[in-house]
This record gives C-alpha cells, sequence and structure tokens, in this order.
C-alpha cells in the first residue's frame, strides 16, 4: 500500500470543509500526525535516562550537589490552598500532600517529585484511591519505567509502567486520569520533556574525566615524577637486564605509594634525576575541570557561588546569589508544579480549589517581601482593607481597632 493511499484511508471518513456534517468536537488539526508518526507503537525517551543519572547524579558531585540544592530548597517551600480567595487552613487536600504515601513524607515526596523533573525533564504522578472519589494516596513513579503510548489522534491514550519484566497499563481517557505527567519543554520531542542533564552531558563527562586523571596524578604522586637518565662510563646508555629489574624493583617498593611520599632517592652508577613540571596543556586541562563544572551549574541553574566554585564574581555576595537562585529557578519550578497539580488533583477535591507556593516561608525573599510591605504600608492613597487585600488578607473583623497615627 502506498503512502497516499494509507493517508487517505487514515483520514476517510471526516467530512470537507465543503461537505455539511455532524458537529465535530474540537481537536489539534495535527494530533493524527503526530500519531502517524509512530503508529501502534510506545514512543521511547531517546536518552538512557539510568546511565545519565548514574553518570552525573550518583557519580559527579557537582551536578548531584545541584540536583540536591534545587530539590530539597523546592521542597521545603509549603503549599496554600484557597478556594476563590478565602485561604483553607484545613481540607482533605492538604492533607494528602503533607502524607501522600505511608512511606514518604509531603517534603520528601515533593522532592522526588521536583528531582525528577529536573534530572530526567519528566515526573510522574499517580493518584490511588476508589474510582469517582478522591484520591487518597499520590505515589512518584520513576521516569526510566514509564512509556508514553500514544492514541489515534496523537495524544496520551495510556500509560506502562515496567519493573522487571511485570507492567502495570494506566489508561487516560475519562474525567480523572490517574496520571500525572509533567514534562520540561523540548523542542525535539511531541511526549517527552529535556532533561537538564542531557544539556549537561558534556560538562559532566568532561568533568568526570578531570577527575579521574587527577585521581590517577594523585595515586602516582608519591612517585618522583620526572625520569632517571642513564649515562654509562662507555657511552652506551644501557642498562643491564639485572640492574633495570634491581632499579625497577628499588622504585615499586621505596618509592611508590603514600607511605613513601618525599623519601628522598639515592642514585648511583651514573644514574641522573631530571624532574618534570607540568606543562602549559596540563595547566589548562586542570583549568578545564573548574569550566566544566561552572558548566554543570549553568546548565541546572545554580550560581556558582553557592556551591563553592572559584573565579564566580557574577554576584555581589552569596546573599544575592541566593536570591537569584530561588527567582530564576526554585519559583518557576514551583509555579509549574503548582499550577499542574491544581489542574490534575484539586478538581477532584471540590470546585474553585487553588494551591500556590507560600513563598512568605522562603527566607532567600525576605528582603523583597520586607521591600513590598513597607511599600504597601507607606502608601497613604490607599485604605485598610485594599492594603490587606494586596498583602493576601482578607478583608478586617467588624471589631478591629486600627492604631492611631501619631
Amino acid at each position: 500500500m502506498s503512502l497516499s493511499s494509507f493517508l487517505s484511508r487514515a483520514f476517510r471518513g471526516a467530512p470537507s470543509s465543503a461537505s455539511p456534517g455532524p458537529p465535530q468536537a474540537k481537536a489539534s488539526a495535527a494530533g493524527p500526525l503526530v500519531a502517524f508518526q509512530t503508529p501502534g507503537r510506545a514512543v521511547w525517551t531517546p536518552r538512557d535516562y539510568g546511565a545519565l543519572a548514574r553518570r552525573a547524579y550518583v557519580e559527579n558531585a557537582v551536578a548531584h550537589r545541584c540536583l540536591r540544592l534545587i530539590a530539597e530548597s523546592a521542597a521545603s517551600v509549603p503549599w496554600l490552598l484557597t478556594r476563590g480567595e478565602i485561604p483553607m487552613e484545613r481540607h482533605p487536600l492538604l492533607d494528602v500532600l503533607r502524607r501522600p504515601n505511608p512511606s514518604q513524607s509531603g517534603p520528601e515526596f515533593l522532592e522526588h517529585l521536583y528531582g525528577h523533573l529536573v534530572g530526567a525533564g519528566n515526573a510522574y504522578v499517580e493518584a490511588a484511591g476508589p474510582p469517582e472519589s478522591p484520591p487518597r494516596e499520590l505515589y512518584i513513579l520513576r521516569p526510566d519505567r514509564m512509556r508514553l503510548l500514544p492514541g489515534p489522534d496523537g495524544w496520551p491514550e495510556s500509560y506502562e509502567y515496567r519493573v522487571e519484566g511485570r507492567f502495570h497499563r494506566f489508561p487516560m481517557r475519562g474525567l480523572d486520569p490517574p496520571i500525572l505527567h509533567l514534562k520540561t519543554f523540548h523542542p525535539l520531542d511531541d511526549h517527552y520533556g529535556l532533561s537538564a542533564l542531557e544539556a549537561a552531558a558534556v560538562a559532566v563527562d568532561l568533568h568526570g574525566a578531570a577527575a579521574v586523571w587527577n585521581k590517577a596524578l594523585l595515586d602516582n604522586a608519591a612517585r618522583p615524577s620526572g625520569a632517571i637518565v642513564y649515562s654509562g662510563s662507555d657511552g652506551a646508555g644501557r642498562l643491564t637486564d639485572p640492574q633495570y629489574d634491581r632499579l625497577k624493583e628499588e622504585l615499586e617498593s621505596h618509592h611508590q605509594g603514600p607511605r613513601n611520599a618525599g623519601r628522598p632517592m639515592l642514585l648511583e652508577g651514573g644514574l641522573d634525576w631530571k624532574p618534570m613540571g607540568f606543562s602549559p596543556a596540563d595547566m589548562e586541562f586542570l583549568r578545564s575541570k573548574e569550566n566544566a563544572a561552572r558548566e554543570i551549574a549553568l546548565a541546572l541553574g545554580v550560581p556558582p557561588m553557592l556551591l563553592g566554585l572559584p573565579g564566580d564574581n557574577t554576584y555581589a555576595n552569596y546573599q544575592e546569589a541566593n536570591r537569584a537562585f530561588h527567582r530564576q529557578t526554585i519559583l518557576p519550578l514551583l509555579h509549574k508544579c503548582a499550577s499542574a497539580l491544581t489542574s490534575w488533583l484539586a478538581p477532584r477535591f471540590g470546585p474553585d480549589l487553588t494551591l500556590t507556593p507560600d513563598l512568605d516561608e522562603v527566607p532567600a525573599l525576605s528582603l523583597e517581601r520586607d521591600a513590598y510591605w513597607a511599600r504597601v504600608a507607606g502608601a497613604d492613597f490607599l485604605s485598610l482593607a485594599e492594603k490587606r487585600s494586596l498583602l493576601g488578607f482578607g478583608p478586617p473583623p467588624p471589631d478591629f481597632d486600627p492604631p492611631s497615627e501619631t
């Protein structure tokens, strides 16, 4: 069958714009083309997340610290729940977020969520509970075990979770889909997000290779860095086999290893020591490790000053770098996840519910918050009710007696 005939049969039955027909449900016009891209097959993520996570998070100190810093900082911010404009201090939705499942607390659950989203570019949340009722538990599913199965319209029809040959399929059709898929922007993938670690993969490899080179250098540092030159009395410049074996054994037993570090070498019989220093290329290689570390921090959105990397003078002080980190990295991550959880989870617990991060509990933003409060308090053209509204408070109680101005 030719491609044109396949396409005509695939789209047969859709009424043309000139012929009348029953009203059609609104859907993406390009969706079927996305489905045609991989007909009948699951769309696998194009990267090996397991190897990438092992190479970056497990074996690289800079990437490990960046991911932990992002996940732990974001997970430390509590949630606010409002119905309309009324704050809800107690609600079943807040109870689920404080204790998502028997094995995880709220901050631990959120740390896994943010860590997978940044590290893998994808994060999956499963809602567990009786059908047609609010979920009682939430679980984070590993991205490397999940695959998306597109339907005929090109959008996810189901998700399949595989562990050691066993799998479970989550159908996504219905008003309350069981899986929330959060993903970062990927310009070349219709279904999966782009991992920040993938963008930093080259820098991670360079940094890891430099660390291996330094480790080998340290293992060999106790051996004098240079060459032993033999100039024989006859000018031949060649040791006999017994002399070579004796010199080799003496170097290995008396001048190699941490115990023999700094031990002087006694040379005899025409042997001469020629020390060797670092060449400019070697020194540049050492600086490349620092540059790779900075690139890793740049890809993950962490100011190098927060990691103690040398040579970074972008920010005037640590406090300014910490504030920029929260403004440019943590807050976008929080708002992205809050919006997704509000759309997917909040309607199951009631109408007009909105989840937002409580930014008043972020110490890094305290200076900005104090300045904002001072500006609002000093605005004489605002009434007390307007000031309270701008600061996130409701109207004052009827018996409220404002302090008199002196």
